[in-house]
């Protein structure tokens, strides 16, 4: 049993090494998620956030514009998951008093 641990763990871990392997080297210019257009030649998200992040908030900050302004709605979502699992925890592990 021990042996088919192992051997799933490396394995695993071969195939996470041959998936990174892959990856285009960080920082890479030509990578895809910089290119300003798409492959169907419609402006990429990430050219258009680092274009008009400063102009569509006043916020210098980028990271701070697309958190909270373009994708509110999605962090606002996160933080309901993750408020609701806190309290569901509690809840749970809560003792009871006998």
């Amino acid at each position: 049993m021990r042996l088919f641990r192992l051997l799933t763990v490396l394995s695993f871990g071969a195939l996470l090494l041959y998936a990174a392997s892959g990856l285009p080297d960080r920082g890479d210019p030509d990578a895809p998620p910089h290119r300003v257009r798409s492959i169907a030649g419609s402006l990429g998200a990430a050219a258009y956030y680092i274009q008009h992040a400063q102009s569509d908030a006043n916020t210098p900050n980028i990271v701070t514009v697309i958190l909270a302004d373009y994708r509110s709605y999605d962090t606002l979502g996160e933080a309901t998951v993750i408020f609701t699992a806190g309290i569901i925890c509690f809840l749970l592990l809560k003792r009871q008093k006998v």
